[in-house]
C-alpha cells in the first residue's frame, strides 16, 4: 500500500530526504507522496522512513492504493533496477 500527506503537513521537509525512493515532493499546498513510487520503504527499509521523521504525525496509509509486501518489493526492485 502506498502512503500520502495529509492535510496537517507542516511543510516541515523532514520526510523528503527519508524517503529511499525520491517519491515525496513539495506540492502547491503540503508534501506530496507518488503512490506509484512509494513502496513503503519495502526493499530499503523495515519501516516506513517518512513516518518515523514527521513530526505532524500526517502520513497516512492511502486508500486507493493497496498493495502487498511482494508487489512493494518488485516495485521497489523496478525503481532501483
Amino acid at each position: 500500500m502506498a502512503l500520502m500527506i495529509t492535510e496537517n503537513c507542516t511543510n516541515c521537509d523532514a520526510c523528503k530526504p527519508a524517503c529511499p525512493n525520491e517519491a515525496i515532493t513539495a506540492g502547491d499546498a503540503i508534501y506530496v507522496i507518488d503512490p506509484f513510487r512509494c513502496t513503503e520503504c519495502v526493499g530499503a527499509e523495515d519501516e516506513p522512513q517518512c513516518r518515523l521523521v514527521c513530526p505532524a504525525d500526517c502520513i497516512e496509509d492511502h486508500p486507493d492504493f493497496r498493495e502487498d509486501r511482494d508487489t512493494l518489493l518488485a516495485k521497489y526492485e523496478q525503481l532501483h533496477a
